[in-house]
């Protein structure tokens, strides 16, 4: 039986796909061109993103070398940062803060659940 979260999680408005140099330019096109989707945001800074209007939701388009397949990354938040970091830790969900740095100041932390999927808890609101 799982334990009963203290702190309150929620799907998060961001989606990331990671996707490898070679598939970036046609991944982008395909959600601009052939979707037609609004695009939001466009960095042309490593890594090279596009933010695309996705229903509610914001899709991130990440261009980032070294992949050999797309990834795909989930936003959750919690209404108490510490308390859901403490909540996952004693649920022996594993930490990945390694795998991307945030910016100076942002409440949040990674993770990845049991199928490897990497999520990011931020701040409600944030």
């Amino acid at each position: 039986m799982a334990k009963e979260a203290k702190v309150k999680f929620a799907g998060g408005r961001n989606i990331a796909m990671k996707v490898p140099p070679h598939l970036w330019e046609q991944t982008v096109q395909f959600y601009k061109d052939v979707l037609a989707l609004k695009v939001i945001e466009q960095a042309a800074t490593v890594p090279q993103s596009v933010v695309f209007e996705f229903g509610t939701n914001r899709l991130w388009i990440d261009r980032v070398d070294g992949l050999s397949q797309a990834e795909l990354w989930l936003e959750l938040t919690a209404d108490d940062v510490q308390a859901a970091a403490e909540h996952l830790k004693s649920a022996e969900v594993v930490r990945r803060d390694e795998i991307e740095q945030l910016p100076p100041g942002f409440e949040g932390f990674w993770i990845q659940n049991p199928a490897a999927i990497i999520h990011l808890v931020s701040k409600t609101n944030q």
